[in-house]
């Protein structure tokens, strides 16, 4: 039998409210114990809480959810007290001394939610992710699959490949020579659909991008305006900015929200090919890592000498002394703002065409490596002349889909998963 946890649901006090949940076989003695009986289930009572000694501890709102029709799939208990520490911690102190009890640990609610078929492993990212957005796109991609959408994708797709999986087996059952040509006229063209679905799916923006922010790096050579434009593109002098070169000697990134798009800007030592300074070399061999990690470079450095892809940046519209670009993507003066607007609107609008569309599930590295075996074990399936070897690359394919949404996972992965989730979800 279960442990049962107990935990502080709702933010750290104080607060005008203080959420205690309460989960498992023990959650109705547990509400016994501090109330003195059992509310109506799904109704809220109101009532005053005891500790053991008889001390009243606070007067509270008490829920009673018998399982297995609860959050977690178990009896759940939830004490909406007042939200100061001390009643919070005198709450928790007297359900410490409850037999059985004890205090979860981060993300237990949720895990047993999985383990007791309440939800899925993909819709268990999907709130993993709802927990961490900051910006209304993440918000509502990882609410589309916190949701089920990618789920109920994937459940449609595991249907087909067992249905594609049965026409097979009936060939190997009772076909004269077990061969594909047994197989009905749809069976390749099926297969040929899913296939172009899942590559679908796998070209689609990574949640990735947005869960960490589209990663914008300014680079340049030594003294060419990258610490005062990112200062100006952030809207905070976080970069130190001097005459003298070298000022920067390590990668200085910033998280931000433009226009409600994330983005992770980072700026960067000057480059050059030779410094006597061994910081400042340390610096320049980071700035050419983080380089490689960008979505897209500003460089500001001389023409055509930046990167592939990157965005010619005119940094200095204001000093007319210094070599101005012939074609630069934008001429901007952090200094006087001009062209900073227009190349915050540019990099809003470039982000956003890499960002999952609002309200669409997006994949993670471990999905997209599942769509992608799934999509090489259906292509495989459609190449295939032995009916044997069609079978065993469908139940390869079904293998993913199980993985995908949690029928087959190992425990590391969750610990990893479920790790992510605070204390008292």
């Amino acid at each position: 039998m279960p442990d049962t946890i107990f935990a502080l649901s709702s933010g750290s006090p104080p607060a005008a409210i203080g959420v205690v949940r309460i989960s498992g076989p023990d959650a109705g003695a547990a509400l016994v114990a501090l109330a003195g009986s059992l509310p109506d289930p799904r109704r809220a009572s109101y009532r005053r809480l005891r500790g053991a000694d008889g001390t009243i501890l606070d007067q509270a709102l008490i829920l009673w959810f018998p399982g297995p029709a609860t959050a977690t799939g178990e009896d759940l208990a939830e004490l909406h007290l007042h939200g100061g520490r001390a009643v919070v911690a005198a709450v928790e102190a007297a359900l410490s001394n409850v037999p059985g009890l004890r205090r979860a640990v981060p993300g237990e609610f949720t895990r047993r939610a999985f383990a007791n078929g309440r939800i899925d492993l993909a819709e268990a990212e999907g709130l993993a992710d709802l927990l961490s957005a900051e910006t209304e796109l993440q918000r509502r991609s990882a609410l589309a699959m916190a949701g089920g959408a990618f789920s109920l994708q994937v459940e449609a797709w595991r249907e087909r490949v067992l249905r594609a999986s049965a026409s097979v087996e009936a060939v190997l059952d009772f076909g004269d020579e077990d061969d594909v040509s047994d197989l009905p006229q749809d069976f390749l063209a099926g297969l040929a659909m899913l296939r172009g679905e899942l590559a679908g799916w796998l070209s689609r923006p990574r949640a990735e991008v947005l869960r960490e922010g589209f990663r914008v790096v300014l680079a340049g050579p030594p003294n060419a305006g990258k610490s005062t434009l990112f200062n100006a593109l952030v809207e905070d002098d976080a970069a130190i900015t001097s005459p003298h070169a070298g000022t920067t000697r390590d990668v200085l990134t910033r998280v931000v929200s433009l226009g409600g798009v994330p983005f992770v800007f980072g700026d960067t030592a000057g480059l050059r090919d030779e410094t006597g300074d061994e910081i400042e070399a340390i610096g320049i061999s980071r700035a050419r890592a983080e380089l490689d990690r960008a979505d897209l470079v500003l460089w500001l450095g001389p023409e055509q000498e930046g990167p592939d892809g990157c965005w010619e940046i005119a940094a200095r519209a204001d000093v007319f002394h210094v070599e101005q670009k012939r074609a630069p993507r934008h001429r901007v003066s952090a200094v006087t703002g001009e062209g900073v607007d227009g190349l915050r609107r540019d990099l809003i609008e470039t982000a956003s065409k890499a960002m999952p569309r609002p309200g669409e599930a997006a994949l993670n590295r471990r999905q997209y490596a599942l769509v992608a075996e799934a999509e090489r074990a259906i292509g495989a399936a459609a190449q295939e002349s032995d009916p044997l070897l069609v079978a065993e690359a469908l139940r390869l394919a079904r293998l993913s889909f199980d993985a995908l949404i949690g029928r087959a996972t190992t425990e590391d992965m969750l610990d990893a998963l479920f790790g992510r989730f605070c204390i008292g979800k």
